[in-house]
């Protein structure tokens, strides 16, 4: 889940159109949880093939990853390694936590209350080996780059951006800012209409760009700072402290300066302190990475989903189409582009 600073931010609202011609580092394993949670049945019944094998994700990745092709854009998708030692805490959390939604959504199913099943159920996604290797499977098949993070992908898409390989990091997360990406988009593979978690109301969801430069000029404060704020509320490595939120956190570090003034001042410690703040600020990273796109095995794209997943094989082959219409066009379009420059 990482940091929720969605009360200190304010994002530029942009269309996917204003994204054209740029690349961006997708986190995949945050994009594919997003798949996991809404592709669904009314229920709450994630999408399957005969054999009970889910396949939200592979819908997702195909149509949505479509959406941002046609679009101009070219996504590479960064997965995460090894998790730091001191994530083990939340990720225990997270589990115990799927576990008690997981048997909610089954009540729910039992006593007929759809609204509510289907809110348990999107709390109950999980990544298994069978998911993250069909992912990759895919995304082979359709040319596209994936990247493996020595750690959290999203560190290494900020990586990416901060060497200017990428215009963008995605990611719903903000951990990214913390992790030092220059510019992070939000909601790229999920823009519509979508229904709110818990409530019975739907609203627009927008692509929303992040300049992490004017965020910390707006807060007043250092990406440095910007992480010992996040570390004084908690983050995925540690718990935080209690009663001290974004507001807090923030007031707190700019009138004190510094951790080990504010932590003096509230007469407290943060336990691996510098170990966590390490990770956002020198955490590791690859520089073996290719971002350039390869051409599409259709071919391998049908045989997964059609043959193997029992997709419908017309809406896959739209989909393909779709994604080499616009390939070819993006080709013509940059090349029109070059020729322009010489007159």
């Amino acid at each position: 889940m990482g940091v929720n600073l969605s009360g200190l931010t304010d994002p530029r609202n942009i269309e996917l159109s204003d994204l054209r011609g740029k690349t961006i580092a997708v986190d995949a394993f945050n994009t594919i949880y997003q798949f996991l949670s809404i592709i669904r049945q009314p229920d709450g019944t994630p999408l399957t093939d005969s054999k009970g094998r889910v396949a939200s994700h592979l819908s997702g990745l195909l149509y949505r990853t479509a959406n941002l092709i046609e679009a101009g854009i070219e996504p590479s998708f960064v997965f995460d390694g090894k998790p730091h030692a001191l994530k083990s805490d939340t990720i225990a959390g997270r589990r115990e936590r799927r576990e008690k939604a997981e048997g909610e959504w089954k009540k729910a199913v039992e006593e007929g209350d759809i609204k509510k099943a289907f809110s348990k159920a999107q709390q109950t996604s999980k990544m298994t080996p069978d998911i993250i290797e069909s992912s990759r499977q895919l995304l082979g098949y359709l040319g596209l780059p994936v990247i493996d993070a020595p750690m959290d992908g999203e560190a290494q898409g900020a990586y990416m951006c901060m060497n200017n390989d990428v215009d963008a990091a995605a990611s719903q997360d903000f951990d990214s800012l913390l992790f030092g990406t220059p510019s992070l988009v939000r909601n790229v593979t999920i823009t519509g209409r979508r229904k709110v978690p818990g409530k019975d109301l739907y609203r627009d969801v927008k692509v929303e760009l992040i300049d992490s430069k004017e965020f910390l000029g707006s807060l007043g404060i250092t990406r440095e700072q910007l992480v010992d704020m996040c570390i004084l509320m908690g983050t995925d490595f540690n718990p935080g402290l209690q009663g001290i939120g974004p507001k807090k956190g923030l007031n707190l570090i700019k009138k004190h300066g510094s951790m080990g003034s504010v932590l003096s001042h509230i007469g407290q410690e943060i336990e691996n302190y510098q170990e966590i703040r390490d990770i956002f600020l020198n955490g590791d990273h690859s520089d073996e990475y290719d971002i350039r796109p390869q051409p599409m095995d259709a071919e391998g794209v049908k045989i997964l989903l059609c043959d193997e997943y029992e997709f419908s094989e017309d809406r896959v082959s739209s989909a393909i189409a779709r994604i080499e219409n616009s390939r070819k066009a993006e080709i013509a379009r940059k090349r029109q582009r070059s020729l322009d420059a010489w007159f």
